[in-house]
């Protein structure tokens, strides 16, 4: 009877909430800005109060008025307290809005000169960064320090002459610019190696999961590979994850591998469409100041002596001084079985290099757990963004990145606070970080992963903020790359108890969950958690008057003071959850096995 009587009650329970929280004839629950940020304290509270009711409920006969009247007078409570503890998380809210906003505003104004690293403005910057985290109780995460530095070379190469001689059967040459864009990482003044073979490796890709490895049977060493831009799934649904790219198909992958098997040099084979963009992209983005980790002691002469990008035509020239068919080629690497080609074509590698090496920062602080404090949970949000540059039409040439990206440092200072004012330490350590050279290459997640506060297998989660302001609010949570993690689970508890569902974006064709700090995390087997923002729109009448289009890296990323944060706000209390729930857990998050992210 007690077992049927339980059932009856959370029945009855879930019926009345759900009554409460559905617009009638909306299948959509009604969104409470309120509930976003309920503390545990009211939590309790309430909890307390229904376990009373179901105390009344056990000793009472069902059919009983006198237990009817109880059981209203207790739910009316429990709404009231309820409505009460909204209130104050309203005010909770508001207040905390006012301080994302303020951090927005000063990080992302032109007195920071747009933080590009290693210039005037990043001593000013990282300064700031440490002294808000300092002001916020967090203790410093690098050996008494909040600052991590990280070692860094910029350079500019030109071929000598121009340009690259060909001899194979036939002699060809390779135009710098319209035919092949390269750099070097090493820190030399003239890089070379003579008679270097040009070595035709499909994709460039080694993925015993996928059955595939375009480096069967031949050895690299001393060689240019030519790799082919994204995976074979781009033009074959059946392979690897069709159109939805895996890391195998990003560029910066194929230069990681050729290194890896001692090759002197690597270029990846430009597709447009395969790409995603066009060549002018390759020759802007690299034809100076190409950045890159540097190793003092090495000099970094262990790198490849020349990374670059081939044109089709400038492919092509080489194909034609080998004497083979450049289109048969190209479809047999499209197929599985395919076999690297030698193509007995080679060139002198004689570059003449303008380097310079500085230093910039990583920014880090820690708030330290107890039983599980070896165990961190990590929140990062970048703060480099382009400094100044080409004027827009207006004449502005500070590209101030408030949005992209003042908004997720302010994101991970406003987390530090919350956890800071809980009234008990979560088990595990937090660490609250802002790394340098996102937008250059993601350097400075790579190198803190190289060179951790905590142990990489002591690393549970990375939570990244990037880009998350402004945001409406909105029914819907996306996850970039979601549904591979057991953080799904938290996601989808954190959202429901905000009124709201998930959707899981793991369409990758653009390669963007490879492209921001996370994803250096994600190489060390950690599970990584990067929310996007929603389209679901509560209020479909105030659609966000500052698309991502308007702004995304030009000067007109600027903090407006009509930005609607509602979103923002909203995520950033789900991820405040989801932190607090892997903070205390016993198990850790972890990839699924049949996850391409999987270690």
């Amino acid at each position: 009877m007690f077992k049927r009587r339980t059932c009856l009650f959370v029945l009855e329970m879930e019926l009345l909430i759900y009554e409460i929280s559905t617009i009638k004839g909306n299948s959509k629950p009604v969104i409470n800005k309120a509930i976003y940020d309920i503390n545990l304290d009211s939590l309790m509270i309430i909890l307390q109060i229904s376990l009373c009711a179901f105390f009344v409920y056990s000793q009472r006969n069902y059919q009983s008025v006198t237990y009817m009247k109880q059981i209203l007078v207790l739910l009316s409570v429990l709404i009231l307290t309820s409505s009460f503890f909204s209130a104050n998380a309203q005010i909770k809210n508001s207040e905390e809005e006012a301080m994302l906003r303020s951090w927005i505003k000063t990080i992302g104004s032109d007195e920071f000169g747009g933080r590009m690293p290693m210039t005037e403005y990043e001593p000013k910057t990282i300064q700031y960064l440490a002294d808000q985290m300092e002001s916020l109780g967090l203790e410093p995460a690098f050996n008494g320090s909040y600052f991590q530095k990280v070692g860094m070379i910029s350079t500019t190469t030109r071929p000598e002459g121009n340009k690259f001689t060909l001899k194979g059967k036939k002699k060809g040459t390779l135009e710098f610019e319209n035919d092949i864009i390269i750099w070097t990482a090493r820190a030399e003044e003239k890089v070379s190696v003579p008679a270097a073979e040009f070595v035709f490796c499909g994709f460039g890709i080694d993925a015993p999961e996928y059955g595939w490895n375009d480096f069967d049977g031949i050895d690299v060493k001393g060689k240019i590979v030519i790799a082919m831009v994204n995976d074979p799934g781009y033009y074959d649904p059946s392979l690897f994850r069709g159109k939805n790219m895996t890391y195998y198909g990003r560029w910066t992958y194929k230069l990681e591998q050729a290194e890896k098997l001692g090759a002197a040099g690597c270029v990846v084979l430009h597709n447009t469409e395969a790409a995603s963009y066009g060549w002018h992209v390759c020759v802007n983005g690299h034809l100076t100041g190409n950045l890159a980790l540097y190793d003092e002691n090495t000099r970094n002469s262990g790198a490849l002596a020349m990374k670059g990008w081939l044109a089709e035509e400038g492919a092509r020239k080489i194909f034609l001084a080998a004497g083979k068919d450049f289109d048969e080629a190209i479809a047999a690497a499209k197929k599985p079985g395919f076999k690297p080609m030698p193509l007995n074509v080679k060139t002198d590698i004689k570059l003449n290099v303008d380097y310079e090496t500085s230093e910039t920062c990583n920014v880090a602080g820690v708030l330290p757990g107890t039983d599980l404090k070896d165990e961190v949970v990590v929140f990062n949000g970048h703060w480099d963004h382009f400094g100044y540059g080409k004027p827009d039409e207006s004449g502005d040439e500070i590209y101030n990145g408030a949005a992209d990206n003042a908004s997720g440092i302010a994101n991970v200072l406003m987390l530090a606070k919350k956890f800071q004012d809980m009234p008990n330490r979560p088990r595990r350590s937090l660490l609250f970080m802002s790394v340098t050279s996102e937008e250059s290459g993601l350097f400075g997640s790579q190198y803190y992963c190289e060179h951790p506060a905590f142990d990489m297998s002591k690393t549970t989660t990375i939570i990244n903020f990037d880009c998350v302001a402004p945001a409406p609010l909105t029914h819907d949570v996306v996850v970039l790359g979601g549904g591979e993690s057991s953080l799904d689970e938290l996601v989808v508890t954190s959202a429901a108890a905000q009124g709201r569902y998930v959707v899981f974006d793991n369409d990758n064709s653009d390669g963007w969950f490879f492209r921001s700090d996370h994803y250096n995390f994600v190489k060390k087997g950690v599970p990584a958690l990067v929310i996007e923002n929603g389209n679901d729109l509560v209020d479909p009448t105030r659609p966000n008057k500052y698309p991502q289009s308007d702004w995304y890296h030009k000067p007109s990323d600027e903090y407006k003071e009509d930005w609607d944060l509602s979103g923002t706000v909203a995520n950033l209390n789900m991820m405040f959850s989801v932190g607090l729930s892997v903070a205390n857990s016993d198990k850790i998050p972890q990839w699924n096995s049949t996850s391409s992210n999987h270690r």
